[in-house]
């Protein structure tokens, strides 16, 4: 292994004083169910100014089994599940169509905390998901617009020329439909939430759904 890789590596700190506050977490304080202590985490990460903590990682896997990974942006969370979109002939979106089971991952280092989540996906209806892409950005609809998604690019000409007609037809026309857009619903089994701690006594509180409500439980770090 390079040594001058192997210095940095072992030159990088994880939760620096003044960079990360690590913060208490009682269990027994924890709500009945995930969804409360998700949206209350997520919104201390931003208060305490984790950049983009709307981002997360997206693991599933192929028609073989075979594991893939990317970092995806949350669209929502509530009852219907945590949401996110993508193309229906993107990678991820032929994954789902031939294993339609995901597994979310949230890592917030300002306060050492982690969130993975994992469950069954299902889609939502196609009028959902031309609301929700058309209440984003204009890059955000040009980007669906230009839709080749995981294909294999030519050359970075090709993608300015096709971008560029994305981004005109996007600003002439905010509500151009993309039938292909699809938005997800991941619907946990288990949602573990994981607070870091300086003496390495990390506190991980596991829900896993039960036939009514949820079971929580520790796990050890």
């Amino acid at each position: 292994m390079d040594s001058e890789f192997v210095r940095l590596l072992r030159s990088a700190r994880v939760w620096e004083a003044g960079v990360t506050e690590l913060r208490p977490f009682d269990p027994a304080t924890a709500p009945a169910s995930p969804l409360p202590l998700f949206t209350t985490w997520f919104g201390e990460a931003v208060t305490a100014g984790q950049p983009e903590p709307h981002t997360m990682s997206l693991a599933t896997s192929d028609e073989a089994g075979l594991p893939d990974v990317r970092t995806v942006m949350l669209h929502g969370a509530d009852e219907d599940g945590w949401s996110f979109a993508t193309h229906d002939h993107s990678a991820k979106g032929r994954h789902l169509a031939a294993r339609p089971y995901a597994a979310l991952g949230f890592y917030w280092p300002a306060l050492g905390r982690q969130i993975r989540i994992r469950g069954p996906v299902t889609t939502a209806p196609s009028q959902e998901a031309q609301s929700d892409l058309h209440a984003r950005s204009t890059g955000a609809l040009a980007a669906a617009l230009t839709g080749h998604q995981s294909e294999v690019l030519g050359s970075l000409e090709e993608l300015a020329t096709e971008s560029a007609a994305a981004w005109e037809r996007a600003e002439r026309n905010p509500d151009t439909p993309v039938p292909s857009w699809t938005l997800y619903h991941l619907q946990p089994d288990t949602v573990e939430f994981f607070q870091g701690d300086a003496e390495r006594r990390h506190v991980r509180l596991n829900y896993r759904r039960a036939e009514r409500g949820w079971t929580k439980e520790l796990l050890w770090p």
